[in-house]
């Protein structure tokens, strides 16, 4: 008679949770399942929780800057906006993927297609947004004169709709398929048939791995090699700025790294190339891992413009000496005569642009 483990637990690589018997192979010679590591659903609701508070004060901060102080001048705010945005959908998940951890699913079947949606169209709605803000960094330092026109509030809302219409369109088959079943525990995970299941597996990696990491990071590199070929030209650079871009991009690539790497030893996985019990549970603790690192960046990301680039650093510091009881003679050296866009349209500014 097969057991079943009483949590469900996570399987990061189609960012689902599940039960024992879905994850792992049965051994062909015994009745006796894979043991499983219990140690994520202990540490996951723990990390998600905290995930979720900072996420949610940083992004929030965001939106409430961006739309009082910054007030949409150009297409980096519209993007910025945006990015605050989805990364917010992702977060506001975390709470009933913490609960889901530790338990089941108890929200109901509409809850799992609407929480595990925003999931996805946040998790790849982050990165997509990330990657657009490199791309409108690089048209303000390197086309500065030509971009002028085509980095306005108009068109960058127009790069965020696609942005939208691609992240939702890229979420969507793990949004159509995902249900509540109801077995020895509830899970919510998408339900194919045994034919689909390795197949589906397979395509979910490797469009992961191809849209979530290669294509964005490729984008990046090449924005930040011309954004940094171009300031160097410059005689009035500034090590900081170069820094920057040199930072996002590395962030970016050290948080998601290990979780692609991971996926793709999953991948392996599926086709049997680790078969042993051993295998199977270090890569599954190994995804859980990796994911929740990949999900600071969701959550940092805020924090990262607001303690490295200097324009966001200086409308926070703006705000925070609003605060009657903040308010300090520390401040005000660090205080802007004026409130600024992120980015300077014109040429003469351009270097400045990247320093956000």
């Amino acid at each position: 008679m097969k057991t079943f483990s009483p949590n469900p637990i996570m399987e990061t690589s189609t960012f689902y949770f599940y039960d024992i018997n879905s994850t792992f192979p049965w051994d062909e010679d015994d009745n006796n399942p894979c043991v499983k590591n219990k140690i994520a659903s202990k540490f996951l609701p723990v990390l998600y929780s905290m995930l979720f508070v900072i996420g949610l004060v940083g992004n929030g901060l965001v939106l409430y800057i961006v739309t009082q102080c910054v007030r949409l001048k150009s297409m980096t705010d519209v993007s910025f906006l945006n990015l605050a945005i989805s990364d917010l959908l992702l977060i506001i998940s975390l709470p009933f993927l913490a609960y889901y951890a530790a338990d089941q699913w108890i929200f109901g079947d509409a809850m799992c297609k609407i929480i595990m949606g925003l999931y996805h169209v946040g998790f790849y709605g982050g990165i997509f947004f990330v990657t657009l803000m490199s791309v409108d960094r690089y048209l303000a330092v390197v086309h500065a004169v030509y971009a002028i026109r085509a980095r306005t509030v108009f068109y960058g809302t127009i790069a965020s709709s696609v942005v939208w219409v691609i992240s939702v369109a890229v979420s969507f088959p793990e949004i159509l398929y995902n249900s509540v079943i109801y077995d020895n525990i509830t899970t919510c995970r998408p339900q194919y048939s045994r034919l689909q299941r390795k197949s589906f597996k397979i395509a979910t990696i490797l469009k992961m791995n191809i849209l979530g990491l290669l294509i964005p990071l490729a984008i990046m590199c090449f924005c930040s090699f011309m954004i940094i070929k171009r300031l160097l030209r410059c005689h009035s650079v500034k090590r900081e700025t170069i820094k920057l871009v040199f930072f996002i991009v590395g962030a970016f690539f050290i948080f998601w790294m290990p979780y692609n790497i991971a996926s793709f030893l999953d991948a392996l996985q599926t086709f049997g190339i680790f078969s042993d019990c051993k295998s199977n549970i270090n890569i599954d603790l190994t995804l859980q891992v990796t994911e929740v690192i990949a999900h600071i960046h969701s959550c940092l990301n805020p924090y990262f413009y607001i303690f490295v680039g200097e324009k966001f650093k200086r409308h926070f510091i703006k705000m925070i000496a609003k605060v009657p009881f903040l308010k300090c003679s520390l401040l005000k050296p660090h205080l802007p005569s004026t409130v600024s866009s992120f980015y300077s349209q014109s040429t003469s500014v351009a270097e400045n642009s990247v320093a956000l």
